[in-house]
């Protein structure tokens, strides 16, 4: 058959989209068994009750002396504002559409920028599950008086999870917020894509966390200090993917280098 032969071209580019969406399909394969495995392995986590509640005491103790210990004055300022009570709790129940659709977006979209992504994901997950069985952390909601546990009164399903003891999740991982983590990584992945071409659209992707950062302190579910947590967790996530990459690329050029000639 001729090579430039319209069959012969259309079978080639047959056989490379066939490689293409198997590719994708392995990629959304590996984001769901690695959410199942996460999810599992952190609802293991938080069994501690007696720890959870004697970190969260520390913590408390050590936000006061910082003057960060804003939590219950924060959750009693959006008490008094129902129509924001209902917003925060659609806001923290809802993120994982924006979170997932990101991810989607930057596997079919952005190729270039996923490899990055997976490998931030593949160490800041580990770590997060590392903290939680280190440091068991009572929520504010669970450890602190006067609190309105503000998402479970306004919950979409209203069935009481959040305060279900029994129900075999993991209550008390306040330390770090991966509501703050999962959404900063998400808005890491849109920068990440869009800073070459736009921007300013790659600023605004920040703002999704920021306002994480609000609703997971005022509606008593993270103190300030899980904030840093997730903060640096991100920053160490990231550093370490991207060490990850160079020592990638260096074994590749030594191992091209390496190879010898063919006579």
């Amino acid at each position: 058959m001729n090579a430039g032969d319209p069959s012969d071209r259309l079978s080639r580019l047959l056989r490379l989209a066939g490689r293409g969406w198997c590719r994708l399909a392995a990629e959304l394969a590996g984001l769901v068994v690695g959410l199942v495995l996460f999810s599992q392995l952190h609802n293991l986590a938080g069994t501690d009750v007696t720890s959870a509640m004697a970190n969260a005491q520390a913590l408390q103790s050590l936000e006061r002396s910082l003057h960060l210990d804003i939590e219950v004055a924060a959750n009693h300022w959006l008490a008094e504002h129902p129509v924001l009570m209902q917003a925060a709790a659609l806001y923290y129940r809802l993120y994982y559409l924006p979170l997932v659709g990101v991810l989607l977006w930057v596997l079919f979209r952005h190729a270039e920028v996923y490899p990055t992504l997976r490998r931030t994901l593949m160490v800041m997950a580990p770590l997060a599950l590392l903290v939680f069985w280190l440091v068991p952390m009572s929520p504010p909601r669970f450890a602190l008086a006067g609190i309105v546990d503000i998402v479970a009164e306004h919950d979409l399903v209203g069935d009481g999870a959040s305060r279900d003891l029994t129900n075999g999740q993991n209550h008390f991982s306040a330390m770090p917020s991966l509501h703050v983590g999962w959404s900063a990584l998400c808005a890491y992945a849109a920068w990440l894509a869009l800073r070459g071409k736009h921007p300013l659209l790659a600023l605004l992707a920040w703002l999704f966390p920021s306002g994480m950062v609000a609703v997971v302190i005022t509606t008593g579910n993270h103190y300030v200090l899980d904030v840093a947590g997730s903060v640096v967790l991100l920053t160490i996530s990231i550093a370490a993917a991207a060490a990850w990459d160079r020592c990638r690329r260096a074994r590749r050029v030594r191992s091209q280098t390496q190879t010898p000639p063919v006579s």
